[in-house]
């Protein structure tokens, strides 16, 4: 239960990214609203997860989701320039994260 709290939490980390990006500074009042909310459910989940979860590998995990689905997201609705370097670098993040997970940590 706790890997997918991890993993759910990770994917609200991409949420509250792209929202703080859509606040324009804190500007836009909606954008910042889902921006609080997505930052609390996301820390909140990852802070449940590490209850069970050694946490170099949660915490790794963690920012890996954030990292390459903001990244990706950012390519998709905001128009960031994409390229080869860009989606081997991501590949690798994703491969880090099946490291870590791999990596003998027990499946709480």
């Amino acid at each position: 239960m706790a890997w997918i709290v991890l993993v759910l939490s990770g994917l609200l980390e991409t949420g509250w990214a792209l929202s703080l990006k859509a606040s324009d500074g804190f500007s836009r009042l909606w954008p910042s609203v889902a921006f609080v909310v997505l930052a609390v459910l996301s820390f909140a989940g990852l802070s449940w997860s590490l209850r069970t979860l050694p946490v170099g590998v949660a915490y790794g995990v963690w920012v890996g989701i954030g990292a390459v689905g903001t990244a990706v997201l950012g390519i998709v609705i905001f128009g960031e320039t994409v390229s080869v370097l860009k989606i081997v670098s991501l590949v690798l993040i994703v491969a880090g994260v099946v490291g870590l997970n791999l990596s003998g940590a027990e499946h709480a």
